[in-house]
């Protein structure tokens, strides 16, 4: 009798740990905050949101998301971060490095779960242990750069370039991995370079001046959210200068950088999403599970200023770069994903 008893008890275990970790009709509270408006994170949160409604629809349950911009200001950032953890989120989601490193630090008593998007190196930003195993709440998905790569492109087109530009924000965190890989890689060429920096719209105007008069063959960008910002205000200069700049994200080509190069933004707003959901509707741990990272891949060429900056039509540059990516694409200039759909 006593071994009936033992078995029936190991089945009602069994059965318990195969009801999934929701009931349907949950309602989940998702607080949203985003680092600054411009095409790659606004994309991102595009693709959470419709992603989360989709799963929502799926699964019978409810994410009711809050949605806020912080526009870079770091008082503005932490009154969002409070307000999430005083409405009692039960997830909050930081969109670019800043704000991930922010919710990580308000979080660590609460320990309310982080899903983090956008973040290049969240080793070395010291938000998880290690992309493998997290380690805390926190977790998420990397736009993480394939430096090399990008360089490959540049050489490829211009094997005769002797001076690169260097142009980001110094105090962006997410830069500075990849400067650094820009530096290595170009002393190990013995290939000249300057660096231009600025953290506002302005200053970042006046660095594009400086790097056209020293007339540098190219432009590197890593994927910088003060230079996306800038974008739209110096793509024609460095258009009439002749002067391809080569960044880490399609967006940068959306808004008339002559090539963008890395990770398909909205796909990483999908797993973001899908990130959420397995960690709120199916019980995942955050601290064991890994940070998604993904093919850097994909060139996205502008086609109204290619042909102008390189003496090349769009077809002739798919040829050069298609060895060395997933994908080659045209994009036309326009200042948001939407315009170009």
């Amino acid at each position: 009798m006593k071994k009936i008893v033992c078995t029936v008890m190991a089945l009602v275990m069994l059965l318990a740990l195969a009801v999934p970790a929701f009931a349907e009709g949950e309602t989940y509270k998702v607080g949203i905050c985003n680092y600054v408006d411009d095409a790659s994170l606004n994309q991102i949160v595009e693709n959470i949101q419709t992603q989360l409604a989709t799963i929502g629809e799926e699964k019978g349950v409810t994410f009711d998301v809050s949605y806020d911009n912080c526009n870079a200001d770091a008082a503005v950032m932490e009154q969002i971060i409070q307000n999430f953890i005083a409405d009692e989120v039960d997830l909050m989601v930081g969109v670019a490095t800043p704000v991930a490193m922010a919710m990580q630090a308000d979080t660590e008593d609460n320990q309310i779960p982080v899903v983090f998007s956008a973040v290049s190196d969240p080793e070395a930003a010291g938000i998880v242990e290690s992309n493998d195993a997290p380690g805390a709440n926190i977790t998420g998905t990397s736009d993480f750069l394939d430096t090399d790569a990008i360089f490959d492109l540049i050489f490829a087109q211009d094997p005769e370039a002797d001076l690169i530009g260097l142009l980001y924000d110094p105090g962006q965190e997410s830069s500075a991995t990849f400067i650094a890989a820009a530096k290595e890689l170009l002393d190990e060429k013995g290939v000249a370079y300057e660096e231009y920096t600025g953290t506002t719209t302005a200053e970042i105007q006046m660095a594009v001046q400086s790097l056209i008069t020293d007339e540098v063959d190219a432009v590197f960008t890593p994927s910088d959210n003060s230079i996306m910002t800038a974008e739209l205000t110096i793509y024609e200069d460095l258009a009439e200068a002749g002067i391809p700049h080569y960044a880490g994200a399609d967006s940068f080509a959306l808004n008339g950088a002559f090539l963008g190069y890395g990770v398909d933004y909205a796909n990483l707003g999908v797993e973001t999403a899908n990130m959420i959901a397995s960690i709120l509707v199916d019980g995942a741990d955050p601290a064991e599970t890994p940070v998604m990272t993904f093919d850097n891949g994909t060139a996205t060429i502008n086609t109204d200023v290619c042909e102008q900056i390189t003496g090349k039509t769009f077809e002739e540059l798919e040829e050069l770069f298609s060895p060395m990516c997933t994908a080659v694409n045209p994009i036309a200039t326009a200042e948001s994903f939407g315009e170009a759909e």
